[in-house]
């Protein structure tokens, strides 16, 4: 098995490391208050290379592997939490276009993402159901040649800023779950469409809120994957971005085990730098053991995807275990810090706030350990009913 990467990868590790040192990092806290990302920093990293490696050249991409992004994520996330939120989305939201949408939507969509020029969000949850993906009220009617949408998604990431989106939305059967589900590419600055954003307690700049659909035309040749039969189909890239996931909150988490060796080694009291003491050493030699063993579990499922090898349990393990150890570890970290910690001057409470976020959004731990179970012994393990449908992927 690899566990070095290769000189190409050392190489976009670096340039991400070197970018997220000098241009995110200093400004971190300062961004995290706002409900904005900065545009600007968006075009920079897109013209490094360091959105979408792994999207096909064909639509401008690098081609590149998924380890190779999951790297990119590492440091960027390692400097600005809320700053990966845009890796994550190019590779994820870039790759369903590049490969369910039509070869123009593809075309002129995909190089926008990779160049930063364009933001794509994914309108899935509704505000009667979180895990319970499959169960859409938002409705996607015939009219002439094309779609009329109304209703609403919620919780979508980047919603008052996002270019576009892919909307999931019921073409069928109001009762057949996953069955019955259409996807749509859909252009968001057009008429009919208002959005707003949610004031939460982290990951601000990602701007996560609802968008309304009052009675939206989307040309026929926007729908994505199969008619009725899209949800299943291309919700599979979410074992990607899983993976993804997970090492947004690992370079978090990283960061603030580094600062926080650094400055035990600095503290003393009764005449010694308390790092002496167990009581503080031991819970930091915990966190690197756990990070180290969670590092090896995304990047062996970043592997798995790259070889073409099945990897929906693994995936689902980054998501459930990685925001809810991260967390632990960044409180830890903060306590560390004695009453210091307790101020805004440290990034450590910003750093939990930002991914505490991850333990309910892009699938709880529940469902992740349904996803396992599944994967193990089949369907047998959910207990299936109608209630069930779509909450498993």
């Amino acid at each position: 098995m690899q566990f070095q990467p290769t000189d190409d990868q050392k190489a976009f590790r670096e340039t991400a490391k070197r970018f997220a040192t000098e241009r995110l990092a200093p400004t971190y806290q300062e961004r995290a208050s706002g409900h904005t990302f900065d545009r600007a920093l968006i075009k920079e990293m897109g013209a490094l290379g360091l959105i979408g490696a792994d999207l096909p050249e064909e639509f401008g991409g690098l081609g590149e592997s998924s380890v190779t992004s999951g790297l990119i994520v590492e440091e960027i996330a390692y400097a600005d939490f809320n700053a990966s939120y845009v890796q994550l989305l190019g590779s994820l939201m870039g790759g369903m276009v590049a490969k369910h949408a039509s070869k123009n939507i593809a075309s002129e969509w995909v190089p926008k993402v990779v160049s930063g020029d364009a933001v794509i969000g994914l309108g899935l949850t509704e505000p009667r159901g979180g895990s319970d993906a499959a169960n859409l009220i938002l409705r996607a009617e015939k009219s002439g040649n094309g779609w009329r949408l109304n209703g609403e998604k919620t919780s979508m990431s980047f919603a008052s800023q996002a270019d576009a989106a892919v909307v999931f939305a019921r073409t069928g059967d109001p009762d057949g779950g996953s069955r019955g589900v259409s996807a749509f590419f859909v252009d968001l600055n057009q008429e009919g469409i208002k959005r707003t954003h949610f004031d939460d307690i982290g990951t601000k700049p990602v701007g996560r809120g609802s968008v309304f659909f009052d009675d939206v035309f989307v040309p026929a040749e926007n729908m994505m994957a199969e008619q009725d039969r899209a949800f299943g189909t291309i919700m599979a890239g979410f074992d990607y971005s899983r993976a993804l996931i997970g090492l947004e909150c690992l370079g978090a988490a990283q960061a603030s085990v580094d600062e926080t060796w650094a400055y035990v080694q600095e503290r003393e009291a009764f005449g010694a730098p308390i790092v002496q003491y167990q009581g503080v050493s031991f819970p930091l030699a915990e966190a690197e053991t756990q990070l180290t063993m969670m590092r090896q579990l995304c990047y062996y499922t970043l592997d798995l995807r790259d070889c073409g090898l099945p990897h929906t349990s693994q995936a689902a393990m980054c998501k459930w275990y990685l925001p809810k150890t991260a967390c632990e570890i960044l409180h830890q970290c903060l306590i560390l810090h004695g009453h210091y910690g307790y101020t805004t001057d440290l990034p450590h409470h910003q750093r939990y706030n930002d991914v505490l976020g991850l333990q309910i959004g892009d699938g709880t731990a529940q469902i992740q350990k349904l996803v396992i179970a599944r994967e193990k012994v089949g369907r047998m393990a959910l207990q299936y009913d109608k209630k069930a449908k779509g909450a498993s992927k």
